[in-house]
């Protein structure tokens, strides 16, 4: 071997000892805080496609990352506890939904990126700073709720030409509710409905709402999208059926025995979140990362719902209509 070869040989292997050496360290394994405002057992669809997006971006559990699950049981005075654990636990990025869950995030960190994977109206509820330019540590997906309940309206008025008085649940405890709902109010009066806010924040106060429903005598309700009420939806659905009130929420509500539905697919939501998180573990920074409203919406018609409260839902409904129930 000639002196020249020797030595580019050694050169090689000078260069090429340290790629191995590198190549041989492990990869950080990123921790990413998820804090759920409800039980862990509510919402297994958007827990899930928030996984397979993550699975679908090239990341695997346990082996490139690890979610840290908490969750509030539906007391949202308890989110601020779990996201100060997670704070203490310094993790890379902290994914929740809901304007409650998203506030107690803000409050507990500055710092640690959060990605909001459901958010009524981020910019109206102070969440961001504006869509286009968030600012702060928090992106991620918005909706704008005075236009959901605009069509859960509509599609209400619809069915039921002579509805005058609706009633409209939410859960007081959600900050979000202040903003919307004098915006509900006013898209109501262009159809000619009067909304009356009935306030719950838990199942302990579900029949005492519908009972002042009944004594109000609203003709229909529509549900405002919430967290507590969302995870509680067959129930807030049954008390609906046995007033008599056709009732109207968001595409999971007419599945769990509700007349109408109208809204965002929240599975989608959770699965585009993934997309989020991937940019800001690859460095991206939140304040960078525009906000997306959601585009993607479903109408479904539960038709048992409609024969048992004894009405005819209009063909032109039917036809509009992405899934309808038999």
């Amino acid at each position: 071997m000639r002196r020249r070869e020797f030595i580019t040989l050694l050169g090689g292997a000078a260069v090429g000892w340290p790629l191995v050496a590198r190549a041989q360290q492990p990869t950080k394994v990123a921790r990413i805080g998820f804090v759920g405002p409800t039980a862990a057992d509510s919402l297994p669809e958007r827990v899930e496609a928030f996984r397979a997006g993550l699975r679908e971006l090239g990341y695997q559990e346990g082996r490139d990352i690890v979610i840290e699950f908490r969750w509030a049981d539906g007391r949202y005075e308890r989110l601020p506890a779990l996201f100060n654990e997670l704070v203490r636990r310094d993790v890379d990025v902290i994914i929740t939904h809901g304007t409650p869950g998203i506030l107690a995030a803000k409050q507990a960190t500055a710092t640690i990126p959060i990605v909001m994977a459901t958010s009524g109206d981020a910019e109206a509820s102070g969440l961001v700073a504006s869509l286009a330019r968030p600012g702060g540590n928090v992106t991620g997906l918005t909706f704008f709720n005075p236009e959901l309940a605009a069509k859960r309206f509509e599609l209400l008025k619809e069915i039921l030409p002579n509805l005058t008085e609706v009633g409209l649940l939410l859960n007081p405890a959600n900050p979000i509710n202040e903003p919307i709902v004098p915006a509900i109010k006013l898209t109501a009066q262009a159809l000619r409905l009067e909304v009356h806010p009935f306030g719950v924040r838990g199942p302990a106060e579900f029949e005492g709402a519908f009972a002042a429903m009944a004594a109000r005598r609203v003709g229909a309700v529509v549900v405002i999208d919430d967290a507590t009420l969302i995870a509680n939806a067959p129930a807030v659905a049954r008390l609906a059926l046995q007033q008599g009130l056709p009732s109207s929420g968001w595409p999971d509500y007419a599945v769990a025995g509700g007349l109408i539905a109208y809204g965002v697919n929240f599975p989608h939501l959770f699965r585009r979140a993934a997309s989020f998180v991937d940019k800001i573990l690859k460095g991206a920074k939140p304040a960078d990362l525009p906000v997306e409203r959601a585009t993607k919406f479903e109408t479904i018609i539960n038709l048992k719902i409609a024969k048992a409260l004894g009405l005819d839902v209009p063909t032109a409904i039917l036809l509009r209509a992405d899934e309808v129930i038999e």
